[in-house]
């Protein structure tokens, strides 16, 4: 069965340990790593006080996953098994050997899968569908920015914080994309601040700027239309020494990727089906249908020139600094009209 981060705790209540196999899979990792914490918490307690941590690579022998399931404790302890998997995909030899444990578990442990996030292939595999039967699977996702001051309200009152609305947003900007950070703050806080009401004031004393972005959450902003939030993470990527080169392609991905959602609308096809084809998921749906239909497609055409202006400034062919060309580009895409001359070649 499947959880969430926010109900794994409730659930291992529940369960005390009686589960043979437990998987937590994601990329975010405070809560990763928290429901890792939880779930070794949960066995302890239930008498696995034995553990031994097993790292997957490309070298690993999945036969010794099987052999340290039959090795008898020389203490007669009940053994938590961790399987580290991180970004390893599973061969046909490797799945079967799980599924081999995993249709013969051993009573006296419990074995725990840790894994970044799962594609949608990993996701059918028989190896997955057999952990989701038998065990417990925790999938970890970000924490989106309209959840996020519920997620730092709630956060502070663990701690005997309340913060105001202000102060909420103004510490959800600084340390947006990077729970680590935001723990770490609420943390400060609560030692400088304890059981009081934190306002603004004592948040800018208090918390550096601790923002994490990448370059998926600039293809967010960008379909929101939110200029200034471009620029705030535009600034933030060159700072923490991100390539233009990477930056270029995330945009210039969107661009293409609207300019072929507008051609195939116009051609009557299924917005559906084009979102398949431009492998278009989940909540990006909406952004993209809405923002394809805001930006006519001779502007598109011509951030198109100017992704290749910026290309050529970044191989030093063109005299222009291509952060600043990278700042125009995000601003006419995120609805601000510009109209800056071309570079000079």
């Amino acid at each position: 069965m499947k959880t969430r981060p926010d109900q794994l705790a409730s659930q291992l209540k529940k369960l005390k340990g009686n589960l043979p196999v437990y998987m937590v899979t994601g990329d975010e990792p405070l809560q990763h790593a928290e429901s890792c914490d939880r779930i070794r918490q949960s066995l302890r307690d239930a008498g696995f006080t034995e553990r031994e941590v097993m790292h997957v690579d490309a070298s690993f022998s999945w036969e010794s996953l099987l052999e340290s399931a039959n090795a008898l404790s020389l203490f007669a302890e009940r053994k938590i098994i961790e399987l580290r998997l991180g970004s390893q995909k599973l061969d046909k030899k490797a799945s079967g050997l799980l599924q081999r444990y995993l249709d013969n578990p051993a009573p006296d442990n419990a074995l725990l899968i840790m894994a970044d996030r799962l594609d949608a292939g990993a996701k059918k595999s028989a190896w997955f569908k057999q952990v989701e039967k038998a065990g417990l699977v925790v999938e970890i996702w970000p924490i989106e920015t309209d959840q996020l001051p519920g997620w730092l309200s709630q956060r502070a009152r663990g701690l005997g914080l309340e913060l105001s609305a202000d102060a909420v947003q103004l510490l959800g900007s600084r340390i947006e994309g990077n729970l680590l950070a935001a723990r770490q703050e609420l943390d400060k806080l609560s030692l400088l601040y304890p059981n009081q009401t934190i306002d603004v004031e004592q948040v800018i004393e208090a918390v550096a700027d601790s923002s994490r972005f990448d370059i998926f959450a600039l293809s967010d902003a960008l379909l929101l239309h939110d200029p200034a939030r471009c620029q705030k993470i535009l600034l933030v990527l060159r700072q923490e020494g991100v390539e233009a080169t990477l930056v270029l392609w995330g945009v210039s991905r969107e661009i293409r990727t609207l300019l072929n959602v507008q051609r195939g609308l116009a051609n009557g096809q299924a917005y559906d089906s084009l979102c398949q084809r431009e492998r278009i998921w989940g909540k990006r749906k909406a952004l993209v249908r809405k923002a394809s239909q805001k930006l006519p497609a001779h502007k598109l055409e011509q951030m198109l020139v100017l992704c290749h202006d910026i290309d050529q400034a970044i191989k030093g062919q063109l005299k222009a600094d291509p952060w600043l060309l990278l700042s125009a580009l995000t601003l006419e895409l995120s609805g601000c009209q510009l109209n800056l001359p071309a570079p000079v070649h």
